[in-house]
């Protein structure tokens, strides 16, 4: 019975994280949501997913929140060349646009992929970059 119970929360683990990628299927939020949702379902029988799906999850917030100051950044660095030189403005926002959705969409692939591998391994994946609002 404890060996399905740690194949089932590996299973789930893995869930947890690749769940993540649904935002890429075109579900709003889905990189939040389905983790929670798994996790919600899955904490209190298995252990494992309550470790994975934290873990999950506090990463999909993170990376979030770091895109959200990102872009405001990035759209107040941009106004303010604009007013300073129109000149600049087309060329800075062609070249650095696609470099920085580029970065996060690695750094998501990356980590997330690596999550699951190490979950399928029964090993608990600690997200670089993550600040911890689940304990």
């Amino acid at each position: 019975m404890e060996e399905i119970d740690q194949r089932d929360g590996r299973t789930w683990g893995i869930f947890c994280h690749l769940g993540a990628l649904s935002i890429y299927l075109g579900v709003p939020l889905g990189n939040i949501l389905v983790p929670l949702i798994i996790w919600l379902l899955k904490k209190d029988d298995l252990p494992l997913v309550d470790e994975h799906g934290k873990q999950s999850l506090n990463f999909q917030i993170s990376l979030m929140l770091f895109a959200v100051i990102t872009a405001i950044v990035y759209v107040v660095v941009l106004m303010g060349l604009y007013l300073v030189t129109a000149a600049y403005f087309p060329r800075v926002a062609l070249v650095f646009i696609p470099l920085l959705f580029a970065a996060f969409l690695i750094v998501h692939l990356v980590f997330t992929i690596t999550a699951a591998i190490k979950a399928g391994n029964g090993e608990v994946y600690r997200y670089p970059l993550a600040i911890r609002f689940i304990k």
